[in-house]
């Protein structure tokens, strides 16, 4: 199945013709993966450039000096997984979290494939947070409200760590939220995919008011 967007995401990505190859196998991983592990909306398989892909190598460009990456629910591996195959030349690192084995193994198996620079961790997040101090950067994907995703990396931000959040619509309703209880230094950056959605990209944060 070949995808319209390829050509114009991998264009717009500028990453090399042997980055192009080992999304090429990721793709084909995901859709082989998919009736058996239900990795991602079905729909979206026919846009998975656009939609999943492109949406991840834009991380890249927003923290272009990083070199070790926490992904925190991981999932399909978007972002983690694809920012490890496309960041690979670059020098990075990833670490990806995921408490769900079944997700672990396909993970696994096509860091392996891809050759990607990527740990994956079968552990829920509170559990193995403390390990990521000092990483550059943390993000996760559709994962928990921005009050959750402060919470559980409140030990990466509160020492350095930046975080890219990838919200929707509803990003502002959820800073507002997360602003009753932590004092969040970030920024909005538009999305290239999505008109209507935003990176919340958290530079510092200190720690929960006590009232």
């Amino acid at each position: 199945m070949s995808d319209p967007d390829r050509a114009r995401v991998l264009a717009a990505s500028g990453v090399s013709r042997e980055t192009a190859e080992r999304l090429d196998l990721y793709v084909a991983q995901l859709r082989r993966w998919q009736p058996i592990k239900n990795l991602v909306g079905p729909a979206t398989l026919t846009e998975v450039w656009s939609r999943h892909i492109d949406d991840a190598l834009q991380l890249l460009d927003l923290a272009p000096e990083a070199r070790t990456w926490l992904d925190l629910g991981s999932g399909a591996g978007i972002p983690g997984l694809i920012l490890a195959i496309a960041g690979q030349e670059r020098g990075i690192r990833v670490d990806l979290v995921e408490s769900n084995a079944r997700k672990c193994a396909f993970l696994t198996e096509t860091a392996r494939l891809t050759g990607a620079p990527a740990r994956v961790r079968n552990a829920r997040i509170e559990a193995v947070i403390g390990d990521y101090i000092g990483t550059d950067v943390v993000c996760a994907r559709a994962l928990a409200p921005m009050t959750q995703l402060l919470a559980w990396t409140e030990p990466l931000l509160k020492t350095g760590t930046t975080g890219l959040f990838p919200k929707g619509r509803d990003v502002q309703a959820e800073l507002t939220q997360a602003g009753a209880q932590w004092t969040v230094v970030n920024d909005l950056v538009p999305s290239r995919t999505d008109s209507e959605a935003r990176i919340v990209r958290v530079t510092a944060l200190a720690a929960p008011s006590h009232r």
